[in-house]
């Protein structure tokens, strides 16, 4: 069963490709993918760009071209939870769209056309990306990286919301929060592609879930952390968890 690992930039996939056996390039849909195999299991690795449109359109060609039946999200999101830090790790148990708004047709967040707001993500995905990140965050209590601060990091699960817009303000992420909190929404993460993923997985039936690494706040300094944190951390945590998934779980 072949799955794919999507990111939304490059270096959020460093490293990963070199680990693949009989690595294969093919391009399709202005998109570049790798596929070859790690641990024995068949993979392909593809880099959505930035935003919901362009993550719809990758994901929709991997499905239709490369034959793919799961998929898992790697990257980075903006820390929006109580607790939720600066290299912590969140496994995403269900994707909403802030952003999407429909009212009085629909009810907020909701897509047209689906039953409820949050799509969720596949349980046995999730359950095995949690100990990939428990394991990553535990090794990365030893690295004494400056970016990481004095703390140990935190593996954590639950909402990650979508939107296209970079959050780079306490005043945004806050109102997101409070206006999904209302309905009973606890986002832990913010971020600009999972939940298109999401839909799109749904709508083919197949298997998916996300892990995101906390590169910021979501708040005034988000664009200061962000650079250097997929850099020289976000990077390091992809690989260690995507190998740890390969080489733990039979997919």
């Amino acid at each position: 069963m072949t799955l794919a690992i999507l990111s939304a930039l490059p270096e959020e996939q460093h490293g990963l490709a070199a680990l693949l056996e009989d690595a294969q390039v093919v391009a399709r849909a202005g998109r570049r993918f790798v596929r070859g195999h790690l641990h024995g299991q068949p993979l392909v690795l593809g880099l959505t760009g930035i935003g919901k449109v362009a993550a719809a359109t990758t994901t929709t060609t991997l499905i239709e071209h490369l034959n793919v039946q799961q998929l898992v999200f790697t990257g980075v999101a903006g820390g929006i939870g109580a607790g939720v830090q600066v290299g912590d790790v969140v496994v995403a148990q269900a994707f909403l769209q802030h952003d999407m708004d429909v009212r009085p047709l629909f009810p907020r967040w909701q897509v047209p056309g689906y039953g409820a707001a949050a799509f969720a993500c596949d349980p046995a995905l999730v359950q095995r990306l949690q100990q990939a990140a428990q394991a990553c965050t535990a090794q990365a209590a030893t690295w004494q990286d400056p970016l990481l601060g004095a703390r140990a990091p935190r593996a954590h699960a639950g909402l990650v919301v979508s939107g296209d817009q970079f959050i780079a303000t306490a005043e945004a992420s806050q109102r997101i929060v409070d206006d999904l909190q209302t309905a009973a929404h606890a986002p832990l993460a913010v971020e600009m592609e999972g939940a298109a993923i999401a839909q799109v997985c749904a709508d083919y039936g197949l298997p998916f879930a996300a892990i995101r690494t906390i590169s910021d706040r979501a708040d005034d300094s988000a664009h200061v952390d962000f650079p250097a944190f997929v850099e020289r951390i976000a990077s390091r945590y992809a690989l260690h968890m995507v190998d740890h998934l390969l080489a733990h779980a039979r997919l």
